[in-house]
């Protein structure tokens, strides 16, 4: 039976078919950007609808403060990856702030993602455990290695499982982070021709906010939420620190910080805002730099393996073609000379 599944699998028309499948597949995966709509309008209904939803919190709390000496009220345990959570508990065992943190950065917010997040890493890792092994056990992959070396892989398809959410998470959190690193310079320059003009903070993040999403839509969906929670959270200061929690940047640290010295003590706004855009695009230009001067030493290897082999072709090529006729013409003319 195995011999028939593995001789089924190494078929060329199985080869064939599934690396159309696969082809198929990656076309697909590929258009779905450009079928999926503006993503800009997606993010910015998606905020809307948290800031309402914050609204409704606010209003929530201030009404379950007044119920909740007369009654206790316990959420339903919800269905499906909510339900297997909780009753493992697994929040307690797997989330700690540097989880939630890194969440925040990768653009997930609320506990829908971390349910999720959390499901994953709990299923994966047997899901990498039954693959390894129907591999190796039943499909007879790495027969001639001995058992120990057979165990130590499915044991590391199962490790893999465990922290494939995790490094998904830190690629979202890295990718995120660059977005609105490179847009936060042009950010910066578009607030403080806002807050010169007379705006108020509130309106020159939600005028940059539909400035800058054409440059990066991470940047915009920030500083609508940003928006949102200086509307309704209590301290002003909290909504600063959390846009800087939630972007990770030290530039965007730096500006809250600016903007929470400017709310405490009054200090004007546009001479902090023109420092640090300054400061901004001097980092910026300082990376570019940076990565020109690295391009060479990059650039050394692939010249090597494909460049020069091409050029020695190109140059001794003719030459080597005109000694080897003259070679030939040579042998020919003595041949003829000796008869």
């Amino acid at each position: 039976m195995t011999d028939q599944i593995v001789n089924a699998i190494f078929e060329p028309a199985f080869l064939v078919g599934l690396l159309v499948a696969v082809a198929v597949f990656a076309t697909v995966f590929t258009a779905m950007p450009a079928l999926g709509g503006n993503e800009l309008k997606t993010r910015m209904k998606t905020v809307a609808l948290e800031r309402d939803e914050l609204r409704a919190k606010q209003r929530a709390r201030l009404a379950a403060e007044a119920d909740r000496r007369r009654k206790g009220l316990r959420e339903e345990h919800s269905r499906g990856m909510r339900d297997i959570v909780e009753r493992l508990d697994l929040k307690r065992a797997l989330v700690d702030q540097a989880t939630l943190s890194k969440l925040r950065m990768a653009g997930f917010r609320g506990e829908n993602p971390l349910t999720r997040f959390l499901f994953f890493r709990l299923v994966l890792p047997m899901v990498g455990l039954i693959l390894g092994g129907l591999y190796i056990f039943v499909l007879g992959g790495m027969a001639d290695q001995p058992m120990l070396v057979k165990i130590f892989v499915v044991i590391a398809t199962a490790y893999a499982g465990f922290y494939a959410p995790i490094i998904y998470v830190n690629n979202r959190a890295t990718k995120r982070k660059q977005s609105i690193q490179k847009a936060w310079p042009d950010a910066l320059d578009l607030m403080l021709i806002c807050v010169e003009s007379g705006m108020s903070i509130e309106a020159a993040f939600r005028r940059v906010a539909e400035e800058i999403g054409t440059q990066s839509v991470e940047l915009a969906e920030e500083f609508v939420l940003t928006n949102a929670e200086l509307s309704f959270l209590q301290e002003r200061r909290q909504a600063y620190e959390n846009l800087a929690s939630r972007t990770g940047l030290d530039a965007v640290k730096s500006v809250s910080q600016a903007l929470i010295q400017a709310e405490r003590y009054g200090t004007p706004v546009a001479h902090a805002l023109r420092v640090l855009a300054q400061e901004s695009r001097e980092m910026r230009m300082n990376a570019a730099e940076k990565k020109a001067a690295a391009l060479p030493p990059k650039l050394t290897v692939p010249m090597i393996l494909f460049f020069l082999p091409v050029l020695f072709a190109v140059i001794l090529g003719p030459a080597i073609m005109q000694f080897s006729e003259q070679g030939v013409f040579g042998e020919k003319k003595q041949s003829s000379s000796e008869r």
